[in-house]
């Protein structure tokens, strides 16, 4: 199973546990199927005294016990037995990547117009905390690379800081041509892999 498979895993558990610790005792406790903040839906088999249902819909619900067909849960259910539980539940992490130039440290357009809102979801968080990992293509000594993504991470890091995130705990790494986001031979021109992604926990 894939790094982002298991997150998308993660996620559904997440929301399952949510519903169901906030779900009313007796005959009534029900369990919900939500999507994970990406849109993407799992599935999940619910095993119990009276019977199994398999919950692959968004918003799909049955009896913890099982005994019951999948039914819809309206949005307005969902709020009015469960909005306690899914407002306490903790900020899902949020992942953006800035791409670099073929220069050692410069940014493309596109990715530079993109920290304000790094900047702007930071602030939303009542509790922040980034991780910024550099990575690199394939081309030069595996070495340099790795000391070229540390670089680039710290320049985001800087940038950052200058934007107005002083206090925030910052977790700075590099990859280098390790854990490349577009896997390629060695020696290869990619832009793709030459990005710094940042992590909003």
């Amino acid at each position: 199973m894939g790094r982002q498979a298991k997150r998308r895993w993660a996620l559904i558990l997440l929301g399952l546990w949510a519903v169901l610790g906030a779900g009313c005792a007796g005959p009534r406790s029900y369990v919900v199927l939500l999507p994970s903040p990406d849109g993407s839906v799992g599935k999940v088999m619910v095993s119990g005294a009276e019977g199994q249902q398999l919950l692959n819909r968004a918003q799909s619900g049955t009896a913890t016990d099982g005994g019951k067909l999948p039914f819809l849960v309206s949005k307005e259910q969902l709020q009015r037995d469960f909005g306690a539980a899914m407002a306490a539940s903790p900020a899902q992490p949020e992942r953006f990547l800035l791409y670099f130039t073929s220069s050692e440290k410069k940014l493309t357009e596109e990715s530079r117009a993109l920290l304000p809102t790094i900047l702007t979801r930071a602030k939303t968080r009542t509790a922040v905390d980034l991780s910024i990992i550099g990575h690199t293509d394939t081309r030069g000594d595996a070495k340099v690379n790795e000391a070229l993504g540390l670089k680039r991470a710290n320049t985001i890091a800087k940038l950052l800081r200058s934007m107005g995130l002083i206090d925030a705990p910052l977790s700075i790494e590099s990859h280098g041509e390790n854990n490349l986001l577009v896997p390629t031979p060695d020696e290869t021109k990619e832009p793709l892999n030459r990005c710094v992604e940042v992590t909003l926990h």
